[in-house]
């Protein structure tokens, strides 16, 4: 079976080979400077998409000699920038807000970095230059030259920026290999030595194939230099020299731990995905299934072609013409982009909102592109609107569960991501559900992010809780999957816990039919559980590129589910991707089963 069948539902049709790269033009939403390295630069681009009031992203022609209240007015204005990008904001000086390049010249361009930098220093940031570029005909006597220029404040409510990037790709692609390199600053030896800290298990040494879950954190400090193990020796340190810190989400390759793999991409909630590809083995085993799963939830993709030392220039230009084929084919719908520069890079890092999808050269062994990755990862800011943010902020707390565990003199622990809310040390909880369908109550004794006590954790943020509670045995029955949510849900807590939901279901790919009866493992979320089909409303069955509204029954407990939330329901080859739009809560009576 073709796997893009297995996909998407139907084989994609094969576009023309050929790819943009830096010095292309992008038609709508490119919130960074447009690019062109061509040597001509009477030809080179000279606008930009005008200045959206919203976004991080700020136009300015020039900042000379403000009077005392233009500068206040400047500084409430990047203070307002800062907000929207979570603590990053880009200036785009010499920049008309229509957004024309008409340049600064040597003076105007320093007299307005002066003024950039006392603007950051009322509000404690750092300022960063980008990238310069000549915009000037080159019949004049005059150069003028527009700047990119990179704003960095972390929040006073936050310890540092926070990005989370789930790493995939297939067994053998160098994924584990690439995080080591990236995480320890030091390259790999040809024996995988980079790897090895990222193991958790004795058989993922010896194999040197990921099968759990492990995570690793890269830091860049207020300058953009990345923080690695290599300059600092643990996360403690990295976590406080850190402005930004990038959380690397290492899932497995291997067909057998789909499940682990698909755990991780719903459950942790990735900024962004980077598929990892290898320059010699090509798009093989599970990689176009990996690719497949991230376009299904929306995850904005990064792809990294890896092992260019390994593979001819031959080989390395067929891999990337098959995936620039399968990125423009109607399945992906996406605009690939060659990363040859820094500039490239940083063009790329700033309009992911759009389709595009950048494509990095890399070889752990002799260093080729770490550094384009590196600056990548320092400007890419998550695509989320701070309204949105402060809308999840408001919401009464609810933690997902991923991992448990029992620590000696401290009890039980649980690690997770804080999806809504606001959770206290001290405050008091309820977690479940049990196989009951009730909830147990706690107390958060303390609270840690990446190893370092804290005391406040907010949405979008992972953390562990230290948990204590009168009768600790009540405790033991804790599981991933469960979720935490803060005593004012008590009152509604009930409406929310259900056996069976209502969904609405597309089906990506199915060999026959999918009638009543048919089971298969449902993730919503940190959930991953085994359901059945009840019913399917107004069809005898469903089968591939089909829709419908599908009633299920989780068949071993009962879980904690929202209208609205993300479904993926597979088994094997089969895939189906859709919406709960309506739950059954155990508290009401099922007189409905009756009639069906």
């Amino acid at each position: 079976m073709d796997p893009l069948i297995g996909l998407f539902g139907h084989k994609s049709s094969n576009c023309s080979s050929g790819h943009l790269e830096g010095n292309c033009e992008f038609d709508d939403d490119t919130g960074g400077l447009m690019v062109d390295n061509s040597s001509d630069s009477s030809n080179s681009i000279n606008y930009l998409p005008p200045e959206c009031a919203e976004g991080n992203i700020e136009y300015k022609l020039k900042l000379i000699n403000p009077s005392q209240s233009r500068f206040e007015h400047l500084v409430t204005q990047m203070k307002w920038r800062l907000r929207e990008g979570h603590g990053e904001a880009i200036y785009e000086i010499g920049v008309e807000d229509k957004g024309l390049l008409v340049g600064l010249t040597e003076e105007e361009a320093d007299s307005s970095l002066r003024t950039l930098y006392l603007m950051a220093e009322k509000l404690g940031a750092t300022v960063t230059i980008l990238r310069e570029k000549i915009v000037s005909p080159a019949t004049s006597s005059t150069k003028r030259k527009v700047m990119e220029v990179l704003i960095r404040r972390v929040p006073d409510d936050q310890g540092s920026i926070e990005l989370r990037v789930a790493v995939l790709g297939n067994v053998e692609a160098g994924k584990s290999t690439l995080l080591g390199v990236l995480t320890q600053g030091e390259l790999d030896n040809g024996r995988g030595s980079a790897r090895l800290n990222l193991f958790r298990h004795r058989h993922e040494i010896q194999s040197g194939h990921t099968s759990s879950i492990s995570r690793e954190i890269l830091g860049f400090d207020s300058r953009g230099c990345p923080v690695t193990y290599n300059v600092c020796r643990t996360p403690e340190e990295i976590y406080e020299s850190s402005s930004k810190l990038i959380t690397f989400i290492d899932l497995a390759g291997h067909q057998k731990y789909l499940r682990t793999t698909i755990f991780g991409l719903m459950g942790h909630s990735p900024h962004i995905a980077m598929l990892v590809v290898s320059a010699v083995a090509g798009l093989a085993g599970t990689t176009l299934e990996h690719l497949g799963l991230a376009l299904a939830l929306d995850v904005p993709i990064v792809i990294v072609v890896n092992k260019v030392d390994l593979s001819t220039s031959e080989t390395t230009k067929d891999t990337l013409n098959k995936l620039e084929s399968l990125l423009k084919s109607p399945a992906c719908k996406k605009l690939p982009i060659i990363i040859n520069c820094k500039d490239d890079a940083i063009t790329a890092a700033s309009s992911m909102a759009s389709n595009i999808t950048p494509i990095f050269k890399v070889s752990c062994l002799n260093g080729t592109g770490l550094d384009l990755l590196y600056t990548f990862l320092n400007v890419f800011s998550p695509c989320l609107s701070n309204k949105d943010v402060d809308k999840l902020i408001q919401k009464d707390a609810e933690f997902q569960v991923d991992e448990t565990f029992h620590v000696t003199e401290v009890g039980t622990v649980v690690g997770g991501l804080l999806t809504s809310g606001i959770l206290k040390e001290g405050n008091w909880i309820q977690i479940g559900p049990n196989i009951e369908g009730n909830f147990v109550k706690a107390q958060i004794q303390s609270i840690h992010r990446y190893k370092v006590p804290c005391r406040v954790v907010r949405a979008g943020e992972s953390a562990t809780l230290a948990l204590a509670n009168k009768e600790p045995e009540s405790l033991e029955q804790l599981r991933k999957g469960m979720v935490i949510v803060s005593l004012t849900r008590e009152p509604h807590l009930e409406n929310s816990i259900c056996l069976y939901f209502q969904a609405r279901m597309h089906v990506l790919y199915h060999a026959t039919m999918i009638s009543s009866g048919y089971q298969a493992t449902v993730h919503i979320g940190n959930i991953c559980q085994t359901a059945v089909v009840i019913a399917i409303m107004g069809k005898r069955g469903i089968t591939t590129n089909e829709t419908a509204s599908i009633m299920l029954k989780f068949l071993r407990q009962p879980e904690y589910v929202h209208p609205g939330c993300r479904v993926l329901f597979r088994e094997g080859q089969s895939k189906c991707i859709g919406q709960v739009i309506q739950i059954f809560p155990i508290s009401e009576p099922q007189n409905w089963l009756e009639a069906m």
